[in-house]
């Protein structure tokens, strides 16, 4: 039997976690996976970190498969998860249908949160083009999206962040004090798409599971996380 490390981007852990641990009760394979955001992906497979399988944007993907480093058929598609504006559990739920309700709420915010994430590089450009920082907004930048709750959930005054909604997901069943005011209006919505691949070299359970995680019942899965 194998013993696999996934190196994953952490706005998918429920639904990679559901389908590894199926995968590990139905092989007798070992699955060990960590998660991080997606720029730290990238960052520790370009220092030549080994993993047996990768799952992150597909931009990541590109690179590595640029490099000859990953297996090019066992890689698919996860699905894809939408930013929301993430508010204490007991603040009051605010209105927004568009690009100006989200700028007055978070003008009006005691901070605004982002992560160094993928959704949080989407952030800090959504903020420029608001012109928050000029205007005098509070902007926080915290390591990863469960960081952009706990921050929200420990500054109930008025404290906004904007997440991953399948990591907000997490955080809420975890009995974090945080709850999704809203997604993102379409007009500054961000999608990010997830894709899973063997590493080069890796052991055929690898592929094997890379092909589960884009399967149709995986999708089921993900859906019920937030990621459709």
């Amino acid at each position: 039997m194998a013993n696999l490390k996934i190196l994953s981007a952490g706005a998918v852990k429920r639904g990679v976690a559901r389908v590894a641990a199926a995968f590990e009760n139905g092989t007798g394979h070992k699955v060990d996976i960590e998660f991080t955001p997606v720029p730290e992906v990238r960052r520790r497979m370009a220092a030549g970190e080994t993993a047996d399988l990768v799952v992150a944007s597909p931009a990541v993907l590109d690179e590595l498969a640029a490099l000859g480093r990953i297996d090019a058929a066992s890689r698919g598609f996860l699905g894809r998860s939408r930013v929301g504006v993430v508010i204490h559990a007991d603040a009051p739920q605010p209105s927004l249908p568009d690009a100006a309700a989200v700028k007055a709420l978070l003008l009006g915010a005691s901070h605004v949160v982002r992560n160094e994430g993928s959704s949080g590089v989407y952030a800090e450009k959504l903020f420029e083009k608001m012109g928050l920082a000029a205007a005098g907004a509070n902007i926080v930048v915290v390591k990863t999206g469960s960081d952009i709750m706990r921050y929200v959930a420990d500054h109930p005054s008025r404290a906004v962040g904007l997440a991953q909604i399948s990591e907000l997901m997490v955080m809420i069943d975890k009995g974090c004090a945080v709850r999704l005011a809203a997604p993102l209006p379409d007009e500054i919505q961000n999608m990010t798409h997830y894709d899973a691949a063997a590493i080069t070299g890796a052991p055929a359970a690898a592929a094997e599971l890379a092909r589960r995680l884009a399967s149709a019942d995986a999708k089921k899965i993900f859906a019920e996380t937030g990621i459709s």
